[in-house]
Parts: structure tokens; sequence; C-alpha cells
């Protein structure tokens, strides 16, 4: 079932991107020239609004690469994990990307944008593969924003011409998701980035891939950042964890381009060792060994 959904998953990615590309106007000449892809739902006085927040002249759209991205895009991109209602039924949020050079990081400004934050956006996009961009999200009033992420994606892999692999930009779609849906339950986006981006940082340092040391990281970590998780919220993130570590994903790009984040985590000793890992399953074990020898005695 979980290979069913996750080959799903990136024929739906792969369609979308096929068709966004098929809807790619080349307007500049430059090869690194900046890339806007607009909401398809704006009317023109929300384009206008759009546009100034993104710092667009609109009599100078020809210097950008364009592209609008609708709500069919939307929805057959993120329907597969969450709700129809928080996506809605109008693209309205835009996004323009400008490669920067190299060592700059993943840079995310946001305006009008509620559901996704800058350190959501910057880290899902460090997992679908971009390096050394600036990113600017706008919306022509207070929008969740989620329109912004297929746009940028494409975005970088129209200036680039690299394609972005499916199954990463599926696993970006999902760790945006999930980092969102922790900070609303725990009321603090802060807390739900720095979680979901410590524990990345294990998998993909460690090589982790087994289903119960995912687990014992994720509670480990939750434990020193002070987070308690409900079940819920735990297999969501063992489920996004299990499909981040069969990426190839190089732990040092990562922290390049998510700077931002990696640094706040410095200072929390978050550095947890395949060591510690295997140190907690042998406790768990010899805490059962000890009860089972204890169970025995009382037979005996």
């Amino acid at each position: 079932m979980m290979i069913k959904k996750f080959f799903a998953a990136a024929l739906s990615a792969l369609t979308i991107f096929s068709s966004l590309a098929g809807a790619v106007s080349v307007q500049a000449d430059q090869v690194d020239a900046p890339y806007l892809a607009l909401g398809a739902d704006l009317s023109e006085s929300e384009k206008s609004t759009v546009l100034n927040l993104l710092g667009v002249d609109l009599a100078k759209l020809d210097q950008y690469m364009v592209v609008t991205v609708t709500n069919q895009d939307e929805h057959s991109y993120l329907d597969s994990y969450m709700d129809a209602k928080v996506i809605g039924t109008r693209a309205l949020s835009s996004v323009v990307v400008e490669k920067k050079e190299e060592g700059t990081g993943i840079k995310v400004k946001t305006q009008n944008i509620t559901y996704c934050t800058t350190g959501m956006y910057q880290n899902a996009l460090a997992t679908a593969g971009l390096e050394n961009a600036e990113i600017r999200v706008a919306g022509p009033f207070q929008i969740s924003g989620t329109a912004a992420l297929v746009g940028a994606m494409k975005a970088y892999g129209a200036m680039t011409g690299e394609t972005i692999k499916a199954e990463n930009a599926d696993a970006a779609t999902e760790e945006l998701v999930t980092t969102s849906e922790l900070g609303e339950t725990l009321g603090d986006q802060s807390k739900a980035e720095e979680l979901i981006g410590a524990v990345k940082d294990v998998i993909v340092s460690e090589d982790v891939s087994e289903p119960e040391q995912i687990e014992a990281i994720i509670d480990d970590t939750a434990q020193q950042l002070e987070i308690e998780l409900s079940e819920e919220d735990r297999a969501k993130i063992a489920s996004l964890m299990e499909k981040i570590g069969e990426l190839d994903l190089d732990v040092d790009a990562l922290k390049e381009q998510a700077k931002d984040l990696y640094e706040k985590l410095e200072g929390l000793d978050l550095n947890i060792t395949q060591e510690q890992v295997d140190g907690f399953f042998a406790t768990i074990m010899n805490w059962l060994q000890q009860a089972w020898n204890a169970i025995k005695g009382w037979f005996n």
C-alpha cells in the first residue's frame, strides 16, 4: 500500500511539472533571469498588488520568465497531504525565484502568507534540491501560500536546467505540510521547524532507515526540545522521515542551504549519533530482559 501511494504521488508530481512546463512563457534571454510564477486566479487588481509586494515592475515583465500555477495544479499535487479547505479554490499566491552565487543558500521572504513560514519553505525546498536562490512569496491578502511551492520548484528547474526528482518534490511537499500542521498543533512554528530540521539532520547524516530507529530519534529529539508529541503527530513525522531517508541527500548541502535553521540548532546540542540510537535500543532490550528474568523468578 505504501509503495502504491509513493508511486501515485511521484506520478502526480511528474504530471504537474510536465503541465507547468507547457505553460511557461520564456520572456527573458539570460539564463539566470528571475522566474515569476503567478497564481492563475488573480484578478488584475490582485495581480498588481502581488507584483508590487514582490518588487516586480509591471513594465519590466519581459525581464522575467513567467508561468501561471492553477488551483488544479495545487490540488493534484497537495491533496494527498492536506485538507482541500486549506488549499482553497483559487490559486493566488505567487513567487519570484532568483539564482544567487555559490554559498548564499536559500533565502525566503514572505508577505501575506499565513500557512507557510519562511523556515518551512526554506527547509522543504532544500529537501527538493534547490540551492543558492532567493525566493519571494506573496499573496494579494492573507492566504495560505500553498500554490507558491509548486511554482518555486518549477522555477528553479527552469532556471538551472536541472529536473527536480519526483521523489524529492514529493518529500518536500509532505515536509512543508507536516511542519505546518505540527506548528499549528504546538502553537509554535519555530519549535516545529527545529524538530523537523533536527530529526532530518540525524536521518540523513547517519543514514537511518529502520522505522524503530527513526521513532527513537524523533522521541529523543522531541524530549531535548521539550516538545510533547501526540501519537498522530509522531506517526506523521515518522512517515515523512522514512521517505526522506530513501532520498540521496547530503547533510552538508542541507545545512548549507538552510543555514538559518541549522545555526539555531547548533546551540541546542541535538547532534544525536548512531551510537546513541543503538544505545537507546540496548537500554530497552536490557530492561525487557530484566523484566523477563523477574517473571521467570516468580514462577520458579
